[in-house]
């Protein structure tokens, strides 16, 4: 294969759909690592999975019944006032019981079971594509709002009490947002491809920052990057595309860490 398939009408619509992702996931990872929630990635995009699974059952959009599986978890969350991991992680042993189940029990069979967690970005179209681009719209309104004061709940935990502020608000619009973005990734990215998008440039960019806005900025190219770069190795090589995405994101903190560990060692080192 060649770099021409990059421009080739077949990939254009998944291309685009995963760039969208790409830039935006990892801004909804540092929020996730922020409040110490990463686990949140893996709950919301496995109970997303289960949810598309129904929607592909009962002849509906994937993208659709994951959004409202994703959307339901977060709004009990808030109800049963549960926060940190715990939660998630019984998003997770739910979603993927529920995967399972439907797959087993429905006439589709196990196939588009497999689909959404491996993922499968290259049969996207203007479905997932208009549901990133709204994605990434609603991102744009909603997070210039929502990132302030979720980072003063993080430092300054005692402000909400003691103002009387409506929390439950903004906590729960961000986790809503992540939600939608955990459903519409997962639908073209596999639940592990978009895990890894999450988790890891967020990872990369609080061990590199110097304050937040550069971290920002450097979780979005770290996964912009990380994505052109599986991209194109799947194309070539003629690979699934979320195994190797999450191989080039992990490859790349491996050699971040490393380079890191160096450097303290030698910035350590005694002068002769």
């Amino acid at each position: 294969m060649h770099l021409d398939l990059l421009w080739e009408p077949l990939f254009r619509l998944p291309f685009l759909t995963g760039l969208v992702l790409a830039l935006l996931l990892p801004l909804l990872g540092l929020l996730l690592l922020l409040r110490e929630e990463w686990l949140a990635a893996l709950g919301l995009a496995h109970l997303a999975a289960a949810g598309a699974l129904a929607a592909l059952v009962v002849g509906a959009p994937a993208v659709l019944g994951g959004a409202l599986a994703a959307l339901a978890a977060v709004l009990l969350k808030t109800l049963a006032v549960a926060r940190g991991n715990l939660a998630y992680a019984a998003m997770i042993l739910l979603g993927w019981s529920l995967l399972l189940l439907l797959a087993a029990n429905s006439a589709i069979g196990t196939g588009p079971g497999a689909d959404l967690i491996e993922g499968q970005l290259y049969f996207a179209g203007p479905i997932e594509l208009g549901a990133a681009l709204l994605l990434g719209l609603l991102a744009l309104v909603l997070l210039p709002g929502l990132m302030p004061r979720l980072l003063r709940a993080r430092l300054w935990p005692a402000h909400e009490a003691m103002n009387r502020l409506p929390a439950w608000r903004w906590h729960l619009g961000f986790d809503a947002l992540a939600a939608l973005g955990m459903a519409v990734s997962t639908a073209s990215l596999g639940v592990m491809g978009a895990f890894a998008l999450v988790l890891l440039p967020a990872w990369l960019a609080f061990r590199l920052a110097a304050s937040w806005r550069q971290a920002l900025g450097l979780a979005a190219a770290i996964g912009c990057g990380g994505y052109l770069l599986a991209f194109v190795l799947a194309l070539l090589f003629d690979q699934p595309f979320a195994p190797v995405l999450v191989l080039a994101l992990l490859l790349l903190a491996a050699v971040v860490a490393a380079s890191m560990l160096t450097w303290r060692r030698r910035t350590r080192r005694p002068a002769r």
